[in-house]
């Protein structure tokens, strides 16, 4: 009986490759970069920049591909059901990775336990900006404003449940003040309608409202991050003009299919974050007016969203839209 088992353990070690193997043959084939976002958003630039550089250290074509929908959920999805071999990643972003677990009723995938994080990119600030008629040139006048006027001042939103939505939630809830939101399809047209004066302000990310903000077609009150843009650093911190604590950003980082083997995890997450060490692709980052991000542990980045979902559920509970979707 030993020696049959002892038979069995040599044939199954023939079969099965060592993690070392595992590793060295990896990639074996091209690889998929999944954005949940249409193409030429952030989203899409860091999957097409980071892309390349697998590329160029692998050896091997990485073929990115914009699969928008059901609010980031159905590119989400197609890579958390994807076989766990690491050759389907996932440009995600905080909002299917911590909004959507409260926002949506049935979520089709669990970020937790459906991914692996791999490696953090970069966090994205969002800037509180108001229509140039509004008599308001501090945050701290907003909020009196606000509180002047309950339910009057108007704010817009890329969406239900989007950043710009929830940071403006967030702010209204610090500031016991109350505001009533106005949902757009994207933060472009919410931006147009600021810079028109249909509706008075909103929080919107710099790269959308970077020519309004050049052009002086909107006025800027403060950053949301606590940490000031190397760009726009005459714009301070909502942190530390009215309402300390507040420190928020919208993150993008690099996750692969669950259950992947930890060697092909390792090699991803070391390629990636010397990726992101390089001088010239932070420079790229900044240039985006993002901000980024330093190296964690794989087991770091998992606790991480885990208190971002817990962190965002509350306020989505807050603002009343919990499953709403």
């Amino acid at each position: 009986m030993q020696g049959l088992r002892r038979w069995a353990l040599v044939a199954l070690s023939l079969v099965v490759p060592a993690p070392g193997a595992l590793a060295q043959d990896y990639p074996s084939r091209p690889i998929t970069f999944v954005v949940p976002f249409t193409p030429g958003a952030a989203t899409d630039f860091l999957a097409r920049l980071l892309g390349k550089e697998l590329e160029e250290r692998f050896g091997k074509p990485v073929v990115v591909e914009n699969r928008p929908g059901a609010g980031t959920n159905i590119g989400s999805n197609s890579v958390a059901k994807a076989a766990p071999d690491g050759h389907t990643l996932l440009m995600a972003t905080s909002t299917p990775m911590a909004i959507n677990v409260s926002l949506f009723k049935n979520l089709p995938f669990d970020p937790t336990a459906d991914f692996v994080p791999l490696a953090m990119v970069a966090q994205s600030p969002f800037v509180l900006i108001v229509k140039p008629s509004l008599p308001v040139k501090s945050v701290q006048e907003l909020v009196a404003l606000a509180k002047e006027r309950p339910g009057q001042l108007s704010f817009g939103s890329a969406g239900l449940g989007s950043p710009h939505h929830l940071f403006a939630e967030l702010f209204a809830s610090m500031t016991g003040t109350k505001m009533n939101h106005i949902v757009y399809r994207g933060s472009v047209p919410a931006l147009n309608d600021v810079v028109a004066g249909h509706i008075d302000f909103m929080f919107c990310d710099f790269a959308s409202a970077l020519g309004m903000l050049q052009g002086d077609k909107v006025r800027p009150l403060g950053v949301t991050t606590a940490a000031r843009i190397p760009a726009f650093s005459n714009i301070p911190p909502i942190n530390d003009v009215g309402l300390p604590g507040y420190d928020v950003a919208a993150w993008f980082m690099v996750v692969t299919t669950a259950k992947t083997p930890p060697a092909v995890v390792d090699k991803l997450h070391g390629e990636l974050k010397g990726i992101l060490a390089k001088p010239e692709v932070k420079e790229q980052l900044l240039k985006l007016s993002l901000l980024p991000m330093d190296g964690k542990p794989v087991p770091e980045m998992q606790a991480f969203v885990k208190s971002e979902i817990v962190r965002w559920g509350k306020v989505v509970e807050a603002a009343g839209i919990a499953g709403s979707q």
